[in-house]
């Protein structure tokens, strides 16, 4: 647990590095060559600082024991900042949005100087290199807070791409004398503005949900039950509620044992229920375990 959230701590620190770097150069060759799209870049890459301040919290929380206020423990801290770091990209979208949106409503744009493609380009393959990274990562470690994160990286990589395509139209626009094409710098910056709003609430949906624990489908508990029913003195499963709480899952059980038995052997059957049900699915972090007396009608 502790390698867990180490390394999860870790990538966090290198994306706070990176994105805190990247803001500064795209800030300042985005107000030197005029682009918009640029800024609007910067800004994002920006925001992605707050969102790992926000992510190495909740991971630090996350990995604190359980205690009497917390008896199920503090892992939906990681969730918690996944929400903030969804809401940070909505905030951030909308800023760029009206900002992009000030040239369509008669503000005239002007061509961006070429430094700016150097900059996009080296955002881009950063960005991407990040993402890969952290999604790797998040994956192994079971962290929906890297996960996010690492999404977020992925949405700057895809705004700096739509900017790339903004400068590189608003600068041949200059050149061949078509100033219709002047307008794609400030339209990227649209684009990108409805990507990282879209990426930010889907990040939000996927959290909530997790927040207001909702169970898992039927299909991913199967193996819970076939555990649990595969346990010698278990009559029946009556009753199976799974539910994630940050990276890991608690299962709520009911088993029908016969009724005959004493207390002492229901509650060995109970303790088998809940140490093969750790042992065998790795996920499983606490288990409650229900014991009903067997009846056939």
């Amino acid at each position: 647990m502790v390698n867990r959230f180490k390394q999860a701590e870790v990538a966090t620190w290198i994306g706070i590095l990176v994105n805190g770097l990247l803001a500064i150069i795209k800030g300042i060759i985005g107000w030197i060559s005029g682009s918009r799209a640029l800024i609007a870049d910067a800004a994002h890459s920006a925001s992605d600082v707050a969102g790992s301040i926000a992510v190495l919290a909740g991971l630090r929380t996350a990995q604190k024991p359980p205690d009497k206020e917390h008896p199920y423990g503090h892992g939906k801290a990681e969730n918690v900042a996944t929400i903030v770091v969804a809401t940070i990209l909505i905030v951030v979208g909308i800023e760029i949005l009206f900002s992009s949106m000030k040239v369509f409503i008669g503000e005239v744009p002007g061509a961006p100087k070429e430094i700016a493609i150097v900059a996009i380009l080296f955002s881009i393959i950063v960005k991407e290199l990040l993402y890969q990274y952290k999604n790797r990562l998040a994956k192994k470690i079971n962290s929906s807070a890297l996960q996010a994160e690492a999404w977020h990286h992925r949405s700057d990589a895809l705004s700096s791409i739509a900017a790339l395509i903004g400068v590189l139209s608003a600068l041949i626009g200059q050149h061949l004398g078509y100033p219709i094409l002047l307008y794609f710098d400030p339209l990227a910056g649209v684009i990108v503005s409805v990507l990282v709003i879209k990426i930010g609430f889907s990040l939000a949906k996927e959290s909530s949900l997790i927040m207001m624990e909702q169970i898992l489908d039927d299909e991913s508990t199967k193996p819970f039950f076939n555990t649990a029913l595969a346990i010698e003195g278990v009559k029946r499963v009556d009753e199976l509620f799974a539910r994630t709480h940050g990276h890991y899952i608690v299962v709520d059980i009911k088993v029908s044992v016969d009724p005959h038995i004493s207390v002492e052997e229901g509650h060995f059957i109970s303790k088998e229920v809940k140490k093969l049900l750790l042992d065998n699915h790795q996920d499983i972090k606490k288990v409650l375990v229900h014991i009903n007396p067997y009846r056939t009608v």
